[in-house]
Formats: structure tokens, C-alpha cells, sequence
């Protein structure tokens, strides 16, 4: 009888008489559902990729009444995205566990330090107790994240679902933070609640811009090489570069501009030089005309604010200043080990200037008027410099330069994927001199981070059902 009957007859005792044969009972038998359950199993292990897309639609997922509230300072935001990523890792782990995939020799060695100075500058931490939750979070993006993305994803068909379902939220979010600007619902600045902050609410102001950006650099990498997919390909990946870059203009993030562009000019250079020339010319001529078109609206008042951020900066940006010349003084007393993980907002106020306000304001419909402290100095460098020193810089710097290297030994300009690794790196390095890492944006950072790790270490070639064998470019 085979898995897929759906009864079994059974005989009732009375030997081996023609009536005693069909007096028979039919039994229902239970094997269907586990045998449905065991194809969707089976169908996951083929394709585990599915679980990164999964946990990167859950980045978008609101928070809820304690998420919005997160930015009372206390402890750290739980999101939809990390609970997602914790299922994603223990897959990797059981699938690494049963033999069914392979740890790269190159991941180990890229992850490895870094681990290990998370530990050291925890242990070394004035009070640990305060420095457990940083490092369980800095651990969890930094390697535990993106060692689950470079297992979890095989090969090229992987790595499209893993950047489709990026470039699915990042529309998503699109969409919905343009609706919040013509409709006026979305957080409020210059006294109208007009800036596009998607799905996260004013609570989390950036994180719908840096969502947008990732998708603009999927999107482009794919826009370039759109011809192979036919002659409607590059009209419909313009469309939709225009609906992103709208989205980004109604964001008002500075430093979103900024990354974008250094991520996007060094994909276009690396593809085509003179391709690159032909893009800037039409930027800033498309520039000149929304100049133009919007006279002295905010758009155009926060560009212009880019230029004169040191000349005359605003309170946004002195507050900044003030953060990185207190992250440089921890750094300066504590050099090795720094201060401790997550211990920047306890030593600020001793080493900040009186000039440093006592926080930031937002304001949307949703979650209505908050008033968050500064509990990082903004810049990702001098965050890991005054909390871990010179020892915990060294763990990320050997990360991203095992990326780095990997991906100009592997280089492959043609490729898109190597082009949105290479971009998202290039955006990764510029935004952390202006930024850090936080907020609900994090898994997908890490998720990122994974996928061009695997582009960087190289693709696993599959040598049979289910099991993976060597690796190539």
C-alpha cells in the first residue's frame, strides 16, 4: 500500500471462507496531510531562500504600541524583521547540523573576528550587565544574519529571490510613503505632516529612505543589463526607478542622497564609464528643473542644506557635530576597549558639550508627538570606536574587507549581482559616516550584508539533490 492511499481494508478474523474475505473494514488512514506537509518541507529545502525573502517582507511589518514606543531609549526594539531572522538562523543552523549544507572556509574566517572582539569588548565592558543586550544585537546583524543568508542561499536563483523581494518591499514602501505626502499623513516637518516615512512611522524617520535605496541599487543593476529580458524590461525598471526615486525626494534624508549616490555612481562607473557621464548630466539638469518647478520648497531646502551643512548647520547637524566630538573623547580615554557595547548614551553626557540639545523631536498621525534622546553619535566608525575601541573596529574592518576583496577577486561587471554587492557595500561604508546601525532596518542591512557576502565568497555549485558541492564565481 503506498503513502498516497487514502484507506486500508482490514480483514476480520474468520479464516480463509469467501464471506468471511469480504467482511472488511475500511480504515481511514492519516498520511495525507504529513505527506502535504512533507512536499512543502521538501520544496523549502530546495529553495531555503524563500525564508530570506520571507524574514525581508517582515522588515516592512508597523510596529506595535511597545515598538513605537521604542524610542523612550529603553532596551532594544523587537520587530516583526527580528523575530523572522531568528527562524531564518535556526534553519541555517538545522540544515548545517543534518549535513544538508556546508559552512564556506571564507565566511569563517570573515565572521570569525569579529565574533570574537564582540566578546572580548563585552567582557572588558565598565558594566556588562548594560553591554549584554548590544552585543546579542551587534551579533545578531553583523554574523549571525548574514551567516544564515550566505547558507541559506545556493545559487543565482537564490540570489534573485533574495534582491526580488528587497526590490518588492522597497516598492511597497514607495508607494505607500508617496501616498503619505500627498495626503499629508506622513511625520511631520516644517509644521505639515509631509515626509514619507512608510510603513515605520516617525518613530523610526529614516528607515523607509534607506529601505528605497536599497531597492534603487537592485533595481538599477537590474535596469542596466535590462535588454537580455527583451524590449519592455527598460521602460518598466525606469518606471520604477521613477516611483523610487520619488519616494526618496518626499523622504527628505540627507543622508540617504548621499549614499545613494556613491553606491549608484561607482555601479555605473564599473559598468560604463561613459554611462556614468550621461547619468550625471541628466540628474543635474533633471535637478535644475525641480529647482525650478518647487522654488523654495523643502526639497530644495534640504539639498540646500547639504551645502551649507558647516558653514551654517542646522540644529540637526550641530547636535551631530557635538556626538562625533563625544564619541572621539570616550575613544580618546578608553582606546582599546572603548566604553562598552551599548554604553555611548551612559558616558554622553559627560563628554558632550553644553551646546548638545537634549533630543530629537517627531510627529506623525499614528504615533503623535515624541521627543527621542540621542543615544548614538550617528556615525557607525566613531560609534565602534568609542564603545570597542580600536579592537572592535579591527573585527569589522577584517568583515567588510574580506567583502571588499572577495568581491574584486570575483569582480564580474556584467553581473548584476556583483553590481548591487558592489553598490550596497559602497553605500554601507559612505552611510556609516553619517549614520549607524538601528531600527527596524537592521535585519535587512544584515540580510544584505549576507547576500553580498555570498556573491563576494563565491556561489556553491550544487552536486546533487538537496546538497551542496563546490563553489564558483
Amino acid at each position: 500500500m503506498t503513502e498516497r492511499s487514502e484507506g486500508m481494508r482490514l480483514s476480520l478474523p474468520g479464516g480463509g471462507s469467501p464471506q468471511a474475505a469480504r467482511v472488511t473494514a475500511v480504515v481511514p488512514w492519516p498520511g495525507r496531510a504529513p505527506v502535504v506537509s512533507r512536499r512543502a518541507l521538501a520544496g523549502l529545502l530546495a529553495r531555503p531562500s524563500w525564508l530570506v525573502a520571507a524574514t525581508v517582507a517582515c522588515v516592512g511589518v508597523p510596529p506595535g504600541g511597545s515598538g513605537a514606543a521604542a524610542g523612550d531609549g529603553a532596551g532594544v526594539q523587537v520587530t516583526a524583521g527580528d523575530c523572522a531572522s531568528v527562524l531564518m538562523v535556526a534553519a541555517a543552523a538545522l540544515l548545517v547540523a543534518r549535513g544538508r549544507v556546508a559552512m564556506p572556509r571564507r565566511a569563517l574566517w570573515a565572521f570569525a573576528p569579529l565574533a570574537a572582539t564582540l566578546g572580548v569588548t563585552t567582557v572588558a565592558s565598565p558594566d556588562i550587565a548594560s553591554s549584554l543586550p548590544g552585543f546579542v544585537r551587534d551579533v545578531q546583524i553583523f554574523v549571525l544574519v548574514p551567516l544564515a543568508v550566505v547558507l541559506l542561499v545556493r545559487d543565482r536563483r537564490d540570489l534573485g529571490i533574495v534582491f526580488g523581494s528587497v526590490l518588492g518591499l522597497g516598492l511597497g514602501e514607495a508607494l505607500y510613503g508617496i501616498w503619505q505626502a500627498l495626503t499629508g499623513t506622513g511625520a511631520s516637518i516644517g509644521g505639515a505632516n509631509v515626509r514619507a516615512v512608510g510603513t515605520f512611522g516617525a518613530a523610526d524617520v529614516m528607515a523607509m529612505s534607506i529601505v528605497v535605496g536599497f531597492a534603487v541599487l537592485v533595481l538599477t543593476a537590474f535596469a542596466l543589463v535590462a535588454p537580455r529580458y527583451g524590449a519592455a524590461a527598460a521602460p518598466v525598471a525606469l518606471a520604477g526607478l521613477g516611483v523610487l526615486a520619488l519616494a526618496l525626494l518626499l523622504a527628505l534624508s540627507r543622508g540617504s542622497w548621499i549614499a545613494l549616490a556613491a553606491g549608484v555612481g561607482l555601479m555605473l562607473v564599473a559598468f560604463d564609464r561613459w554611462l556614468a557621464v550621461k547619468a550625471a548630466v541628466c540628474c543635474a539638469a533633471l535637478g535644475l528643473v525641480a529647482f525650478g518647478l518647487l522654488g523654495g520648497g523643502e526639497i530644495v531646502q534640504r539639498y540646500a542644506s547639504i551645502a551649507v551643512s558647516v558653514s551654517a548647520p542646522d540644529q540637526s547637524v550641530s547636535d551631530r557635530y557635538n556626538l562625533w566630538a563625544a564619541a572621539g573623547r570616550m575613544w580618546a580615554d578608553h582606546p582599546v576597549t572603548g566604553v562598552g557595547v551599548k554604553n555611548f548614551p551612559a558616558y554622553r553626557d559627560t563628554y558632550a558639550g553644553i551646546e548638545l540639545s537634549s533630543g530629537s523631536e517627531t510627529d506623525d498621525p499614528v504615533n503623535g508627538y515624541r521627543r527621542q534622546p540621542l543615544l548614538s553619535p550617528h556615525d557607525e566608525y566613531l560609534l565602534i570606536l568609542s564603545e570597542q575601541g580600536v579592537l572592535g573596529l579591527a573585527g569589522f574592518a577584517a568583515l567588510l574587507g574580506a567583502v571588499v576583496r572577495g568581491l574584486w577577486t570575483r569582480r564580474d561587471v556584467r553581473d548584476p549581482f556583483w553590481l548591487i554587492g558592489a553598490a550596497f557595500t559602497a553605500f554601507l561604508l559612505v552611510n556609516f559616516l553619517y549614520a549607524d546601525m538601528g531600527g527596524p532596518t537592521c535585519v535587512l542591512t544584515g540580510v544584505l550584508l549576507g547576500a553580498a557576502a555570498r556573491r563576494a565568497f563565491g556561489l556553491r555549485r550544487p552536486s546533487g539533490p538537496g546538497v551542496a558541492g563546490g563553489e564558483h564565481a
